[in-house]
């Protein structure tokens, strides 16, 4: 089988490519590298099962390109960030809107059957309901939101009217190796981890009591997997929350991520960086627009139906993601 993995150079789509490629599979990966990275995919351009296409998904005739001999689709190339799409909601847009219909067209041009996309938590907007259930969405509040949700009413019409198979993955903040801990939109974790590693006190917006459903990256590729190789039809044309279905606020998150940091510096002789580090606490900023105040998921449709079944909970996936931010940031050069 050959699966097209778009933003396969991204941080969920290179995990994506690697796990694949671990299991026998032919690799294609599009990406455009706006925000994905060659050096996640470096070690793949020697496997013979593994091809790279340079292009973008706002243009239809690279995705036809793509697609061509290709099993199944899994799409996981979009621009992220809530904050991105509030200063910059056009290129928001056209990527992961236009772009997304693109994908789906040349998908179904090139008698694509199966066509697993990445949704995102950011659908449920408004809704103050807990644990979220797929059925009750709120209103979007962000350009982010709109344009995932925008993602799963195509899809359903493509299902509808075109006979594809399409199955939704509503990501509930992902986590994990190849999470870019620099830059203005990098996720909250890379940043905490970033900031303690460094000896900097990490902002948190808002009074800390926010929630997320953090979920580690290998849960979610089980995920992609799961809705790639299922036979079963009632898994068909549905969207699915992948979290672990574990609510952590951010103070929490914070206490977590300097425990997990002292607790290896401490164990590996950088005691005095260790107990620095311990007496570090955070910068509280103002809310920021567009952010869900809480947030847990209900997967227990992804359990029956998919057979779901993450396996790395958040202490655990903090621990893997040290492990790998200290290959990338020596310890040595930074203690």
């Amino acid at each position: 089988m050959k699966v097209l993995v778009t933003g396969g150079a991204g941080f969920i789509g290179s995990n994506l490519c690697e796990a694949l490629l671990e299991r026998g599979y032919e690799v294609v990966c599009l990406d455009n590298f706006i925000t994905g990275k060659k050096e996640n995919i470096e070690e793949f351009l020697r496997n013979s099962k593994f091809k790279l296409i340079e292009g973008d998904i706002r243009n239809i005739e690279v995705c036809l390109e793509a697609c061509k001999g290709v099993d199944v689709v899994l799409h996981q190339a979009a621009v992220g960030s809530v904050p991105r799409s509030i200063e910059d909601p056009l290129t928001t847009h056209q990527c992961n809107a236009t772009g997304f219909v693109n994908m789906l067209w040349a998908a179904y041009k090139n008698g694509i059957k199966r066509f697993v996309y990445a949704s995102s938590s950011s659908v449920y907007g408004d809704i103050q309901d807990l644990p979220k259930v797929e059925e009750r969405i709120g209103k979007p509040l962000s350009p982010y939101a709109v344009s995932k949700y925008t993602n799963e009413l195509y899809a359903n019409v493509f299902s509808n009217i075109y006979g594809m198979e399409t199955i939704g993955l509503r990501y509930f903040n992902v986590f994990g190796k190849k999470q870019d801990p620099y830059g203005p939109y990098a996720a909250v974790i890379p940043k905490f981890f970033n900031a303690l590693i460094n000896e900097k006190s990490p902002v948190i917006y808002g009074d800390g009591e926010t929630t997320r459903d953090f979920c580690h990256v290998d849960n979610v590729v089980q995920a992609n997997i799961l809705a790639m190789e299922t036979d079963n039809p009632e898994a068909l044309n549905k969207v699915y929350n992948i979290a672990y279905g574990k609510q952590t606020s951010l103070n929490e998150l914070f206490r977590m991520i300097k425990d997990v940091i002292v607790e290896y510096l401490s164990s590996n002789g950088y005691k005095d960086k260790a107990k620095r580090i311990s007496k570090i606490e955070p910068i509280y900023g103002p809310f920021r627009k567009g952010d869900i105040r809480h947030s847990l998921a209900d997967i227990s449709k992804a359990i029956k139906l998919l057979g779901f079944k993450p396996k790395i909970d958040v202490k655990n996936g903090l621990k893997l993601y040290l492990f790998w931010f200290l290959k990338i940031e020596s310890v040595k050069e930074i203690s």
